[in-house]
């Protein structure tokens, strides 16, 4: 198969472990760069070679562009995979890689662009036949255009960024009055952590379902799903209990939801790692939220129920491998698994808890698997996203992946920072997630119920 001379992992943490161990397994040269805050992370010691990349401010390690594409030229990586978050979905950073001569191990920079930009993915998704709830296209400043938009969708509607993810920048409004305060509101939020205030909006479901599905494609137009994932358990927005096939569903339907994707992206001409992402209301509806062009955070439980290495097939088909050489010729999924985000937060207001991991103690024995950046003794610093490790089971059936992860995370021992373990446990105790019913705001029901 091809294959690349030295990769240059431009990430941290988790992601940037869990790349690592694919490409030592692949017996690929590695390039790990690392912060001030990450120096002498347990990682580091699976690469290949390491390079100071920076100050600990992201924005100068590593958002850090330049300090990237100079370590390239060092160190003569000849492909950069990028992870997640970061710089993973930044199309100018990926075509300044390819400029340089080197490959990106993700899609091509035009569709990190246009899926980018969540308007015009939505555009996008519409014209490729996917679909898609009701929304505006980017919101102009003027007052009747914002309230006339929103009478034609109808409320609840949610006001959302166009330039961002992770939850910020997205606010329901249910009246006139309280839209034109969340706009505002949202505008400022944006531009400041995304460079751009350009917002717009859809309709508001009440208490949906989050389902996604897992694609690959390579650089001669096929393109393969690998079944769905519910990741409907959130906290402001952003995930926090993930889990492969998704339950209580119907199944004809997802599947053939999940075929229909692959066939139009593969006329689209998709060509590498993507998720597309939907939501499904109380009658089982799904409609597109948006396309993330990356390897997900919550990949591993797709991992576990089809036995392919996400990270392995992203990599071969950036180096110009064809998916019947990469995939399985029938990919069949097996049993259950559910993924925990364990992080250093309070476990009710879910804020960020940094200091020394003074004791650290994942769970351990048979079929419990964890993904992790940190050990006893490091610093969980308010820099970066405060992800401690991720759990994740897998069994036969869901009930048994779901007590099988409720046991590791008990037996999982952190101190020195606060964890959300107890809300994790709260989740996967509840009615809800127990009958395969979890919705977006169940955490927040769950944590009112405790207290």
């Amino acid at each position: 198969m091809p294959a690349f001379g030295k990769v240059l992992v431009a990430n941290r943490g988790a992601v940037a472990a869990r790349v690592l161990r694919t490409l030592n397994g692949m017996n690929i040269p590695s390039v790990a760069v690392y912060s001030d805050a990450d120096a002498g992370a347990p990682y580091l010691e699976r690469a290949s070679e390491t390079v100071h990349i920076g100050a600990a401010p992201a924005r100068e390690s590593y958002l850090n562009q330049d300090a990237l594409l100079v370590v390239l030229k060092q160190t003569g990586a000849d492909a950069v995979h990028p992870g997640y978050g970061f710089l993973s979905e930044n199309a100018a950073f990926a075509e300044r890689v390819h400029g340089a001569g080197v490959h990106f191990i993700g899609p091509s920079p035009r569709w990190i662009a246009d899926m980018g930009h969540k308007a015009k993915a939505r555009e996008l998704a519409t014209r490729y036949g996917l679909p898609v709830g009701r929304g505006s296209g980017v919101l102009s400043r003027d007052e009747d255009a914002i309230l006339g938009a929103a009478a034609a969708i109808g409320y609840p509607v949610l006001v959302k960024p166009a330039g961002g993810g992770g939850g910020i920048g997205m606010m329901p409004a249910r009246t006139p009055e309280e839209l034109l305060s969340a706009v505002e509101r949202a505008a400022a939020l944006c531009e400041r952590a995304f460079g751009t205030a350009e917002i717009y909006l859809e309709r508001f479901v009440e208490r949906p379902r989050h389902v996604e599905f897992q694609i690959l494609g390579d650089r001669y137009g096929n393109v393969a799903h690998l079944f769905e994932r519910d990741c409907s358990v959130q906290r402001r927005y952003q995930k926090m209990i993930e889990e492969a096939p998704a339950p209580a569903v119907d199944r004809s339907a997802i599947d053939a939801t999940a075929v229909r994707l692959a066939d139009k992206l593969a006329t689209a001409g998709y060509d590498n790692i993507g998720t597309v992402e939907m939501l499904m209301d109380a009658g089982g509806e799904l409609a597109f939220l948006e396309m993330n062009t990356r390897l997900q955070v919550e990949h591993g439980v797709t991992e576990e129920i089809t036995g392919v290495d996400l990270v392995r097939t992203q990599i071969r088909s950036a180096a110009g491998d064809r998916l019947a050489d990469i995939l399985p010729a029938k990919i069949a999924k097996s049993g259950h698994a559910i993924e925990a985000r364990v992080y250093a937060e309070d476990p009710k207001r879910f804020f960020p808890s940094p200091g020394r991991l003074t004791v650290f103690r994942p769970p351990t024995g048979a079929g419990v698997r964890v993904e992790t950046g940190f050990s006893e003794g490091r610093e969980v610093t308010p820099h970066y996203d405060p992800m401690l490790a991720k759990v994740i089971i897998h069994r036969p059936t869901r009930e048994r992946a779901r007590t099988a992860l409720m046991e590791a995370l008990r037996e999982f021992r952190i101190e020195g920072v606060k964890s959300n373990i107890p809300a994790l446990l709260a989740v996967l105790d509840s009615e809800e997630f127990t009958s395969g019913q979890p919705h977006t705001g169940l955490v927040g029901e769950v944590i009112a119920r405790k207290a």
